[in-house]
C-alpha cells in the first residue's frame, strides 16, 4: 500500500457512494453519555452533543468543565479489498482521546479543526468504541479560560466513518491565481473541471497548470462555484472552488474583483440556545441564511476555526470570511501552547483554504490581555509568537492576508488591522464614531473594524428623546437605544469613501461565563437575534441599510406598551430600503417621507405622533410593501411595585410588575423567577427571553415558555438583589 499525504486547498471531507469512490458515512446515532469518570451513570444521546447544552447558561451554577465520556458500536463493513478505515471528527471539545474497547487509537488536542483516527487494523465486523472528551481548565492550551466564550466540552460535531481504497491520498492542492488552475504535486492524477453551469471546461491530467479562458468569478452577488473532480486510483476527490481576487487599499477601500466594495459583515459562534456548540445543519443552515438575507456581505468566524458546512454555507451564498484560531486573550504559554497555535493554524488553514469566500486568516483577538501567566502583559513573547504564526500562514497560504483584532503592538506584523473602537457602547459618544474611524484609516495603512455595537435586552424599550451631543443612554440596555446606536453608524459608514468596511458584534446572542449579571444571566447580548435565532428589532435596522431585496418594518413589534402624557407626541420608526413610506396611525395619515441617507433617525422614515390612550394601530405602507402592528398608549403613572399579574395563553406565562393599584411599571428592570411544581416543563437554561427561569425585567414584564402536560403550578418572585423579596406570586394551570 502506498499511501501520499499531500498539502492541499482541499479538504478531504468526500461524500461518495459508488464502487469506484471512497464512502463517508455519518455515525451520530445510538451513542451513551457519562459525565465524569466513574461512568456509573448513562444516558442514550445522538450526535453532536455538547455536556454544557445547558449549564453554560444556568444562573445557578457555574458551567461543568470535566469529562465526559461517549461510547457506541460501529457497524464497519469497508467495501474496499484491503481498505482503510478511518473515523473523523469535525470537532470535539477540548482534548480527545479515542478508544476500542480499551486499546488508546488516537487522541487529539484542540476543540475546533478537523481530525482522523485509523481503523483499519481491526477490520469489518462490529466495533467498541470509547471517546473521552475533556474541557477542564489547561493553561498550557487555547483558548483561555479568560476568553468571552464557553469552552464546550462534548462531540458536539459530526463523526463520520470514511472508507478508503488500499491507495489513496489525503487530499490533494488547488491553487488559483487569475485564470490558471494548478494542481499538485506532480503525482499522476486524473482531473476534470466544471463551470458554474456543469459544462466540462477541462479533462486531462495534472502534469502543467491548467488554463480556463474567461472564467466566471465568485463575487458576493453572485458565487460562481467550479467544481473538481479528481481520480486517483479508486478514489474520487471532488470539491468546488472559485476564481476571484481581492485587494485592501492602502488607507483606502476594498476591492473585490477591481471593484470597490464597503464589506458590510457581522460575526458568529458556534452555540445555540438548547444545544450549545451542538448545532444541527438545520439550525447552521437557518442562521446563514438569515446573516444573508440580512443583507451582510462578510462574516467573522469567532474566534476558532467553525465547522466546514460554514464556511460551504459562506461560498454559496456569497460571504466573505476572516476566520480565526482560539488565541484570545491570556498572554502566551510554553511550547506546548505555542505548539498548539502552529498546530490549529495549519489545520485550518490546510482544512478551509479551497473556499474562495475566504479573505483572511486571524492570527488572534485581544492578545493585549494580561491575566493566565502574569499580572503584566508580555508583549515581547506575544510579538514573537504573532510573528512566527505569520510568517507560517504566509508560508501555507501565500494569497490571503493575515489579521489580528485589539492588539495595537503588533499592529505592524499582520496584513491587516482592527482596533478596539466601540463608541457610544465601551467608550465615548456614538457621534464620535466618524471621527475614531477616520483617525483609525489614516493610523493604520491596512484597516477593517471587527467588533462594534452594544447590548440590547430583547422586548426592553425607553420613551424619550436620545440626545446624541449629551451623550449616550448605552446603560439601559433598551433595544430602543441600539437601533440608534447600529442606525448612525451605517449611516456613517455608507458615506465613508476610503472605509474598507466593518463587522458588528455579534449577529445572534451566546453563552458566556464571564456575564453572570447580565439582564440574561452568562449570555452576551450584544446580537441582532435571540440564542434561539429569534430577530430583535436591530436586525431591521441593518437590513433597510444592506438588503436589496424590498423591505419595510415599524419599530415596535416587540413593544406591546408604550407611555407617556395624554396628547403628547410620540417618536413613531419605520426601517425600509423603499424610496418612500407613508404613516397611519388609528387610520388617519400622517404624510409620506422620502429615504435619505443623511436624514437620522431611520433614513428619514420617522413622524411625531400622538397616540390614543388605550389601543393604538399603527401602518406603514410603500409602493410594494407593507406592516402593521398595535399597543397600547398608557397615561396613567404608576408608583412604587407591589404586585404582580400572572397570565397565560399559547403556552406563555407572562408576569407584569404593576404598582398597587395594578398600573404596570414600564421601567422596571427588577428580577424575575420562575419555577414549576406539577405536570409541566418550564423552558429555562435557553439563554433566551422566554426560556430564562431568571431574568431582568423588560418594562416590568417578562414571559417564559411552559409546555403543560397536566396540572401544574407556576411559582413567580420579583426582587432587585438576591437578598430582597418584594413580590411572590402563582399561578394554577390546569
Amino acid at each position: 500500500m502506498y499511501k501520499q499525504t499531500l498539502q492541499f486547498i482541499l479538504s478531504a471531507c468526500v461524500v461518495a457512494t459508488t464502487a469506484t469512490a471512497q464512502v463517508k458515512l455519518c455515525v451520530d446515532d445510538n451513542w451513551h453519555f457519562s459525565r465524569q469518570d466513574l461512568m456509573n451513570s448513562w444516558k442514550t444521546v445522538n450526535l453532536p452533543h455538547c455536556y454544557n447544552a445547558q449549564d453554560g447558561v444556568d444562573p445557578d451554577v457555574k458551567y461543568y468543565q470535566g469529562v465526559g465520556w461517549y461510547r457506541t458500536t460501529l457497524q464497519v463493513d469497508n467495501p474496499y479489498p484491503n481498505g482503510h478505515t478511518l473515523l473523523e471528527f469535525e470537532g470535539a471539545g477540548q482534548k480527545t482521546e479515542v478508544y476500542v474497547d480499551t486499546v488508546l487509537v488516537g487522541s487529539h488536542v484542540g476543540g475546533y479543526d478537523c481530525w482522523t483516527v485509523d481503523l483499519s487494523r481491526f477490520g469489518n465486523g462490529p466495533l467498541p468504541l470509547v471517546v473521552r472528551c475533556d474541557n477542564s481548565r489547561d493553561v498550557q492550551m487555547i483558548p483561555s479560560n479568560l476568553s468571552d466564550f464557553c469552552l464546550y466540552g462534548g462531540l458536539y460535531r459530526p463523526v463520520n466513518l470514511l472508507y478508503m481504497p488500499e491507495t489513496y491520498v489525503d487530499d490533494v492542492c488547488i491553487d488559483v491565481s487569475d485564470n490558471v488552475v494548478t494542481i499538485s504535486p506532480q503525482y499522476p492524477l486524473l482531473v476534470e473541471l466544471f463551470s458554474p453551469n456543469g459544462k466540462c471546461v477541462y479533462k486531462g491530467d495534472n502534469h502543467k497548470p491548467i488554463v480556463i479562458k474567461h472564467p466566471a468569478l465568485w463575487d458576493v452577488d453572485h458565487p460562481q462555484l467550479y467544481t473538481a473532480r479528481i481520480r486517483y486510483g479508486e478514489q474520487l476527490i471532488e470539491k468546488r472552488f472559485g476564481f476571484r481576487s481581492f485587494e485592501f487599499k492602502k488607507h483606502g477601500p476594498f476591492y473585490l474583483n477591481g471593484r470597490r466594495l464597503l464589506l458590510n459583515g457581522t460575526h458568529r459562534h458556534e452555540d445555540h440556545a438548547g444545544v450549545g456548540a451542538a448545532m444541527t445543519d438545520e439550525q447552521i443552515r437557518r442562521e446563514m441564511q438569515q446573516i444573508k438575507d440580512m443583507g451582510a456581505n462578510f462574516i467573522r468566524l469567532g474566534h476558532y476555526q467553525q465547522r466546514d458546512l460554514v464556511l460551504q454555507l459562506c461560498d454559496s451564498l456569497g460571504l466573505l470570511v476572516w476566520e480565526e484560531i482560539p488565541w484570545c486573550r491570556g498572554g502566551v504559554g510554553g511550547e506546548r501552547y505555542q505548539a498548539q497555535a502552529r498546530r490549529m493554524l495549519t489545520n485550518m488553514i490546510t482544512q478551509h483554504r479551497h473556499h474562495p469566500s475566504i479573505i483572511l486568516w486571524g492570527l488572534g483577538n485581544e492578545n493585549d490581555w494580561p491575566g493566565d501567566f502574569s499580572d503584566k502583559v508580555d508583549t515581547v513573547g506575544i510579538r514573537q509568537l504573532m510573528t512566527s504564526l505569520n510568517t507560517l500562514a504566509h508560508q501555507l497560504d501565500p494569497g490571503r492576508k493575515t489579521t489580528i483584532r485589539r492588539c495595537d503592538f503588533c499592529a505592524d506584523i499582520v496584513d491587516v488591522y482592527s482596533p478596539s473602537i466601540w463608541a457610544g457602547w465601551y467608550t465615548r459618544r456614538f457621534a464620535d464614531y466618524r471621527t475614531m474611524e477616520q483617525s483609525a484609516i489614516e493610523r493604520f495603512p491596512h484597516f477593517l473594524h471587527a467588533e462594534w455595537g452594544g447590548d440590547s435586552h430583547a422586548g426592553r424599550h425607553a420613551e424619550g428623546g436620545f440626545d446624541i451631543e449629551a451623550g449616550d443612554r448605552h446603560g439601559d440596555w433598551s433595544e430602543s437605544y441600539i437601533v440608534r446606536l447600529f442606525d448612525w453608524h451605517l449611516k456613517e459608514q455608507a458615506q465613508m469613501d476610503s472605509l474598507t468596511g466593518s463587522a458588528f458584534w455579534t449577529f445572534k446572542d451566546f453563552c458566556t461565563p464571564l456575564r453572570p449579571n447580565n439582564p440574561i444571566p452568562y449570555v452576551n447580548q450584544k446580537g441582532v437575534c435571540q440564542r434561539d435565532g429569534t430577530l430583535k428589532e436591530s436586525y431591521f435596522v441593518f437590513q433597510s441599510y444592506w438588503s436589496t431585496n424590498p423591505m419595510l418594518h415599524i419599530y415596535g413589534h416587540s413593544w406591546p406598551i408604550r407611555w407617556g402624557n395624554e396628547g403628547e407626541a410620540k417618536e413613531i420608526l419605520v426601517y425600509s430600503n423603499q424610496p418612500e413610506v407613508e404613516l397611519f396611525v388609528n387610520g388617519k395619515s400622517y404624510g409620506k417621507k422620502q429615504r435619505r441617507i443623511s436624514d437620522y433617525p431611520a433614513q428619514g422614515f420617522h413622524w411625531y405622533v400622538p397616540l390614543a390612550t388605550g389601543t393604538n394601530h399603527i401602518r406603514a405602507v410603500s409602493a410594494e410593501l407593507s406592516d402593521e402592528i398595535i399597543c397600547t398608549y398608557q397615561t396613567e403613572k404608576w408608583g412604587t411595585p407591589a404586585q404582580v399579574k400572572l397570565s397565560y395563553a399559547d403556552g406563555l406565562l407572562t408576569a407584569q410588575i404593576c404598582d398597587a393599584h395594578g398600573v404596570p411599571c414600564l421601567d422596571s428592570k427588577d428580577w424575575i423567577e420562575f419555577s414549576l411544581v406539577g405536570d409541566g416543563y418550564l423552558h429555562q437554561n435557553e439563554g433566551t427571553v422566554t426560556g430564562s427561569s431568571r431574568i431582568q425585567a423588560a418594562n416590568g414584564r417578562a414571559v417564559v415558555r411552559i409546555d403543560a402536560s397536566g396540572e401544574c403550578i407556576v411559582y413567580v418572585r420579583t426582587y432587585q438583589t438576591a437578598f430582597f423579596d418584594i413580590i411572590r406570586a402563582e399561578f394554577k394551570i390546569k
